[in-house]
């Protein structure tokens, strides 16, 4: 067809002219065609995949309830936090995420691996070292055995270390995952990618998702509160808890186990309760108006969280304040009123969970066990932090199961990858404490609690825990698995950024595991 913009030439004059109705029918054909390809190529693969869904997918992914409707996340804009129900009945109406920030080392606590005890102190095999990378180790290491004896026990006969003998008590309890794997070897990207499905910043972590599609049932405290211990923050810093590109009223908030819950939370000694009241009642009229003209999301958040701020006042010191526990439950979980410790922190955490908040999480820093100094050793600082967390991870365990929390939380532990089979060296060199480097090929993580399988392990590594030979499972995949736990087809708890329905297990496959669930 010639340019209207072009002087026809004599070939074309020769043809009949085409009119400006030939013009419009040959346009509408070719969209008709396009669109019909477009339509049918999409029907036929949407058909093929969901043919292979039903025919591979474990049966607990297939039972997944589909939703011909998007899921309506919309609240009243003064109460962003108001409870929602889930897509579908869930399992679990809340978590506790203990994170190990650092890595602990698997193969000191859960992997037992005779061959590679066997072969300790042995030149590392060249296809160990082909085409990875590590984050320090170069030449040619050493294998290193695991540091600690190792033994079965309970009924599911599971295999653990010496390093944990109160949560040894509760191996029937636990699902472990042997076979977790990343595709981040460095702790802040890593810790990212467990925590918010990513690896860059500015993606919400997994309790703003929570948040955003459940509401928390307690509006006296934050939906999502994050506990810090061992001396510093995660690599990650507060990303891990932000809400990314969600709300801001969705993100955790850093509470502390001793002193002032929320530094700043309390009046100043000047300032009434009621006086306190009233200057809100102002600020949230001015607030209200500025939402009616600009229509701001974030200024919803501001009215909710000086709303929340006032209503912490009265119930969030209680809720955190250890000291009105029994002495005798204190001494279970060696807590010591006044300390930032871990043992607090899980004390603090099911007093919460008691109290309806939604999303519990605690990071204990220190696991890094690279063996460049003594708080890095496997053999030093590795013990203090197994002694840290071993007796108030059982109690915590105790008290969920004896108080009916367990059956609908969601208990999780775990780090952001795992530790390499082989000794760390540095520049050639072998380092003065034992230590091993990071290996994001296998790691471990277990979870307890509301639709698990107790007593049960999943996934194989190879006989130097050093690569999954059998039931892989990435970051997404437990994403995935957690969310339909909480009642959510991963896929549908989305929310549109960027042109783009984001969600938490982003746009590679994942799928849920349904090995695991009871």
């Amino acid at each position: 067809m010639p340019d209207s913009e072009t002087r026809p030439n004599k070939q074309d004059q020769q043809q009949p002219a085409e009119t400006h109705q030939d013009v419009r029918r040959a346009v509408l054909e070719a969209e008709t065609r396009r669109h019909f390809l477009r339509t049918l190529s999409g029907g036929l693969g949407t058909l093929f995949m969901g043919t292979l869904a039903a025919k591979y997918a474990p049966p607990a992914f297939a039972a997944v309830p589909s939703s011909e409707a998007a899921l309506d996340f919309t609240r009243d804009a003064s109460n962003p936090l108001s409870v929602l129900p889930p897509q579908f009945a869930a399992k679990a109406r809340r978590v506790i995420y203990l994170h190990m920030a650092g890595a602990p080392s698997q193969l000191e606590l859960f992997e037992h691996k005779p061959e590679l005890t066997r072969l300790d102190g042995q030149d590392c095999p060249a296809s160990f070292l082909a085409g990875k990378r590590f984050a320090f180790i170069n030449g040619v290491p050493k294998l290193l055995g695991s540091q600690y004896p190792f033994h079965q026990t309970g009924q599911s006969g599971q295999w653990i270390s010496d390093r944990l003998p109160h949560l040894e008590k509760h191996i029937d309890d636990l699902c472990i995952i042997k076979s977790m794997r990343t595709d981040q070897f460095n702790h802040a990207p890593a810790q990212l990618l467990v925590h918010t499905g990513n690896a860059r910043l500015g993606y919400a972590s997994f309790g703003s998702w929570v948040l955003y599609g459940l509401g928390t049932e307690n509006q006296n405290l934050p939906g999502f509160i994050v506990l810090l211990s061992g001396g510093k923050t995660p690599d990650g810093g507060k990303q891990l808890w932000g809400s990314g590109f969600l709300p801001s009223v969705y993100q955790g908030v850093q509470c502390r186990s001793h002193g002032e819950p929320v530094l700043y939370l309390e009046n100043p000694p000047s300032v009434s309760r009621p006086l306190r009241r009233s200057m809100l009642d102002v600020i949230d009229e001015i607030n209200k108006q500025t939402y009616a003209e600009f229509g701001n999301p974030e200024t919803v958040t501001r009215i909710a969280q000086y709303e929340l701020a006032f209503r912490m006042q009265m119930e969030a010191t209680d809720a955190m304040d250890i000291r009105k526990e029994p002495e005798s439950v204190r001494a279970r979980y060696a807590s010591k009123p006044g300390e930032a410790s871990f043992a607090n922190n899980c004390l603090v955490a099911r007093r919460l969970a008691e109290r309806g908040v939604r999303f519990i999480q605690l990071y204990h820093w220190g696991w890094d066990s690279h063996g460049s100094a003594a708080s890095e050793a496997l053999n030093i600082g590795f013990v203090k932090r197994c002694s840290e967390v071993d007796q108030p991870i059982a109690a915590l365990l105790d008290d969920l199961k004896q108080r009916g929390l367990l059956e609908d939380t969601l208990l999780v532990w775990g780090g952001e990858f795992g530790r390499t089979s082989m000794r760390e060296n540095r520049g050639g060199q072998q380092m003065k404490f034992v230590g091993r480097d990071h290996n994001p090929g296998a790691f471990t993580i277990w979870l307890a609690g509301a639709g698990v399988k107790p007593g049960i392990t999943h996934g194989v590594t190879d006989d130097m825990g050093y690569e999954i030979v059998k039931d892989p499972v990435e970051i997404r995949d437990l994403h995935a698995t957690m969310l339909y736990l909480l009642g959510f087809d991963h896929h549908e708890l989305n929310y549109r950024f960027q042109g783009l329905q984001q969600k938490l297990t982003s746009v590679k496959p994942a799928r849920i595991v349904g090995e695991i669930l009871a």
